[in-house]
């Protein structure tokens, strides 16, 4: 390679043919399925909680398209986004990085210090940098065709996805959270044009539909990036009666608007699998579906808080289970048991190489990444080998979580407080909504798990928070 980057090696192999042929799947072949290069569907939400489901057990939310995938593919019990918020998370799907290494760990571009904060952030990147190779990047090798539609987040100007190796970009920006969901009032998210009274969800779906048909006879990779349900929690009228009409004041899950926006994705989620099936392509297109961080638990707007996270603790902005457990299904036709149910922890960063192991792609095309591809689990159950996931937070959030780490370690999880140094311990099997502080009773597991979180931190480089010169003490 010389002096030439990863990145324009790729883009030098997928213009010239240097890169090898698509891959043949030996288990498609054994299924008796024709061998073709596999397309991709990623619905990613956003802010999302574990349990806004139907099939994560909530009798208030309808979703009978999503809980059809989950019926045909493998739904997650201990899924993890890599943070408590957006950007973060949306940077380590696209490389496979954790965002403590990226120094991208918080949303962009983040809340301003305030005097009454102890702390003072520390300067993280505003963007994805070039110099890494996202995802889309990785897959122009296979003679992939890419799209972003929806949200992105993750830098502008030269850093939007078109520039991130995706050939189509609907809707993509620097911004991450739209004045409406109803246009005009969207139109801050060029190009799309919509409609007088068009629902953005309903938009992006379409979209993704149009994508779909336009490239029904090439291998794509689409990543459908709902702005639904970040707040404004805004829905169809007609659409939230009904809810309306089910909610009651006793049951944990009550908001007629939210569950009306779900029931918006759901719907278009409904479309794309049956254009899927209609172009004869959905047992060559592995579907997933996740979210980017917790639900919003807190007041922040109109028709808050959007959700509870029940029976996990917390929310959005917090390294509690509510803030960074999440949905997460993959329906790999042909390949995996319809129907499974896994306990197996994962996480946003294991996407990266799980996509790149299914479409062929080798080597290491973003260098050392932190994710494990989740293939050998999907096909064969067989366990990750690995029973340890980082946190890393050195921020204060609207939502009020602190600047934090956290490490998850079997069933045992540590929180630091990066404020006054607190340590907080949690048994999540015996203890899912951590309610019990158990670092007084059990002092080695503490010392134990705090020494792994303070040697990741060190192995990727993690930024901390510094003393604020301009704090004010409370009086």
């Amino acid at each position: 390679m010389g002096s030439m980057s990863r990145r324009e090696f790729i883009k030098c192999a997928a213009a010239t043919g240097m890169a090898a042929p698509l891959s043949k799947f030996a288990e498609k072949a054994e299924a008796g399925v024709e061998n073709k290069p596999l397309n991709f569907v990623f619905v990613l939400m956003d802010d999302m909680g574990w349990g806004d489901l139907g099939c994560y057990d909530s009798p208030f939310y309808e979703t009978p398209n999503i809980d059809k995938l989950a019926k045909e593919g493998v739904r997650f019990t201990n899924a993890y986004a890599a943070s408590s918020v957006c950007s973060p998370t949306r940077a380590s799907i696209m490389t496979g990085k954790h965002p403590a290494r990226l120094h991208l760990t918080d949303w962009l571009p983040g809340a301003p210090i305030a005097p009454h904060f102890k702390l003072n952030k520390p300067e993280i990147l505003q963007h994805l940098p070039l110099e890494e190779v996202t995802i889309a990047e990785a897959l122009k090798q296979k003679g992939y065709v890419c799209a972003n539609i929806g949200k992105w987040h993750l830098g502008g100007n030269e850093f939007l996805p078109e520039n991130q190796g995706f050939d189509v970009n609907v809707g993509g920006t620097a911004s991450g959270m739209p004045r409406s969901y109803f246009y005009p009032a969207w139109g801050n998210n060029p190009p799309l044009v919509g409609q007088p009274g068009e629902y953005l969800s309903d938009r992006l779906s379409n979209e993704a539909v149009g994508f779909i048909k336009n490239n029904k006879d090439k291998p794509f990779f689409l990543i459908l990036s709902h702005h639904a349900v970040h707040i404004p929690i805004e829905a169809k009228e007609s659409i939230i009666a009904k809810y309306k009409a089910k909610a009651r004041p006793d049951q944990i899950h009550n908001n007629p608007v939210y569950a009306a926006m779900i029931e918006s994705v759901d719907q278009g989620i409904g479309r794309i699998m049956s254009t899927l099936e209609a172009l004869g392509i959905a047992d060559n297109t592995v579907f997933m579906f996740t979210s980017d961080n917790g639900g919003l638990h807190v007041k922040q707007g109109a028709n808050t808080p959007a959700t509870s996270n029940h029976p996990l603790r917390a929310g959005k902005g917090h390294l509690y289970e509510g803030g960074i457990r999440e949905p997460l299904i993959i329906n790999w036709p042909g390949v995996v048991n319809a129907g499974r149910v896994c306990d197996e922890m994962v996480c946003s960063n294991d996407f990266y190489p799980t996509i790149l192991e299914m479409a062929g792609v080798s080597g290491k095309p973003n260098g050392e990444i932190d994710g494990i591809s989740l293939v050998p689990l999907l096909k064969k159950g067989k366990s990750l080998k690995r029973d340890t996931l980082y946190w890393h937070y050195p921020h204060y959030c609207v939502q009020g979580g602190a600047p934090s780490g956290a490490v998850r370690c079997g069933d045992m999880k540590l929180i630091e407080y990066f404020e006054d140094n607190r340590l907080e311990l949690f048994d999540l099997k015996n203890d899912i909504g951590e309610t019990t502080d158990l670092s007084a009773k059990m002092p080695e597991k503490v010392k134990e798990l705090h020494a792994k979180l303070i040697e990741w931190r060190k192995s990727v480089n993690a930024q901390m928070p510094v003393p604020n010169p301009d704090y004010v003490e409370p009086k």
